[in-house]
């Protein structure tokens, strides 16, 4: 009798965890295709590296992306940022066995963050990490295809001014889809557990 029960209970116990198993699956499949269906992100782009080559959605596939729009001129909440993405990659390095995160900075001021000025300012955060400009037009239709709210304030009498802008962290998937969207209350601990996340239940999109 009692290993009937046991047997029973084995059973009951298996079963709840595939149906546990396959509700999570159901689940992210339905993630995905909410996404796919807003398209959040999946506008192509075409800016400039720091080394003046080009530079469109296409070349990071294959690649998970953590992408911020900034501007090197932000006082402190930009650098606050870049700190923290920063960091996050650095956690997610420290596991041989995670996939690279190339971490992305994409100005929202072009007019004073050319090449050089990215170069010299993102120096500082991480070695990867890789700066992109354009023009007015480039800069405004990378946003737009992110979503992402820019605003340029009136310069004052030293021709300083601030670019007010949607301050997010974006996480693409090796297939360039925007796998999840962080606000700047997370932290870089936080940041890396979730995309360490997203990597363990990544599912390549179906050709």
């Amino acid at each position: 009798r009692a290993a009937v029960a046991g047997a029973v209970a084995g059973a009951v116990g298996a079963g709840w965890l595939y149906l546990r198993d396959e509700k999570e699956r159901r689940r992210r499949q339905r993630r995905l295709r909410e996404l796919q269906a807003l398209a959040l992100g999946q506008g192509d782009f075409q800016l400039q590296d720091t080394a003046g080559s080009p530079r469109r959605r296409a070349d990071f596939l294959g690649r998970w992306v953590l992408l911020y729009f900034g501007f090197t001129h932000c006082p402190d909440v930009c650098p606050e940022q870049l700190e923290r993405l920063c960091r996050a990659v650095r956690l997610l390095e420290a596991d041989p066995a995670l996939p690279a995160v190339q971490p992305l900075f994409v100005t929202v001021d072009p007019a004073r963050d050319d090449a050089a000025a990215l170069g010299r300012y993102l120096g500082e955060f991480h070695p990867r990490l890789q700066g992109l400009t354009g023009t007015a037009e480039q800069v405004r239709a990378a946003a737009k295809a992110f979503r992402v709210y820019v605003s340029a304030g009136t310069p004052d009498a030293d021709g300083d001014y601030i670019v007010d802008h949607s301050v997010l962290t974006f996480l693409l998937d090796p297939d360039g889809l925007v796998r999840d969207c962080y606000g700047q209350s997370r932290t870089a601990e936080e940041l890396a557990k979730s995309v360490r996340r997203h990597m363990e239940t990544y599912e390549p999109l179906p050709p």
